[in-house]
């Protein structure tokens, strides 16, 4: 089943959302996740656009989910 663009882009948006109140209040490894998450959503959404604009915020989301997964001491 795919996901609608609609149902997509609240998803991303609200994983994003979350993902910076989550690096406010000093879970950076969650916060970071969370943005990762929702930055491949919105890759996810631009799939049938121009190349770049779909590898671009994936490449930035796999390199942030990276970095949360080696942060040494991330909460």
């Amino acid at each position: 089943m795919q996901l609608s663009n609609r149902l997509l882009s609240l998803f991303s948006s609200t994983a994003v959302c979350i993902g910076i109140a989550l690096g406010i209040g000093g879970i950076v490894r969650g916060g970071s996740l969370f943005i990762a998450v929702g930055t491949a959503g919105v890759a996810l959404k631009a799939r049938r656009s121009r190349k770049f604009d779909f590898y671009f915020p994936l490449v930035i989301a796999i390199a942030l989910f990276a970095l949360a997964i080696a942060l040494p001491h991330g909460r």
